[in-house]
């Protein structure tokens, strides 16, 4: 069963996942022009597009995992999983500092007073360079370094779900279940390598 359902993933393009990917982006727009988003359209907006960013990068951080232990080889959308959790994050950042904040000098407070947005901006900061070398290029150019690079990405997804847990008020299990599963996914991970 998993052969042929790694013979049917070899024949899937990735423009495929990009392009699924993004149908939410026009989806929230929608919403947000119709009234869909409730009577904080705002904050809606930025919790939407954060969960995703996070779902993305946590599908991500899977792939490797699946193809050790169930031999689930969808390595080929791990570029496009990863590309479309920074979209997501970079939206989920232009979403709060432009139609939450809006004031440059208020941001910075922001950043440097709430812990939650020191650490979403930490993670953010890891994705920046994840991304501009997410290409044929910096891949041959980096060599072995880029593998090392590209060990942030653990670092920024925990710091994403660490910022998840402390932006929500109370006790919330949705969050620890987020954080549960990365940590899961990583110890899988260090698991095989020993």
């Amino acid at each position: 069963m998993i052969d042929r359902l790694n013979t049917i993933v070899r024949r899937v393009p990735t423009w495929v996942v990009y392009t699924v990917g993004l149908i939410p982006v026009p989806w929230f727009l929608f919403q947000a022009q119709t009234g869909g988003l409730g009577a904080e359209p705002i904050k809606a907006l930025e919790k939407e597009l954060g969960l995703l960013a996070l779902q993305l990068l946590v599908a991500g951080l899977s792939i490797t995992p699946a193809r050790r232990y169930l031999r689930l080889n969808l390595i080929k959308f791990r570029r496009a999983l990863g590309l479309l959790g920074f979209t997501y994050v970079s939206l989920h950042l232009l979403v709060w500092l432009v139609l939450d904040v809006g004031i440059l000098s208020q941001i910075w407070a922001d950043i440097l007073k709430r812990p939650y947005i020191t650490i979403g901006m930490a993670g953010f900061a890891c994705l920046l360079p994840l991304a501009a070398t997410s290409n044929n290029y910096s891949i041959r150019k980096l060599g072995a370094k880029w593998r090392k690079l590209h060990r942030l990405t653990y670092l920024a997804v925990v710091l994403g779900a660490v910022h998840f847990i402390w932006l929500v008020k109370g006790f919330q299990i949705e969050p620890l279940l987020y954080m549960a599963a990365i940590l899961a996914l990583l110890a899988l991970r260090a698991v095989k390598r020993r």
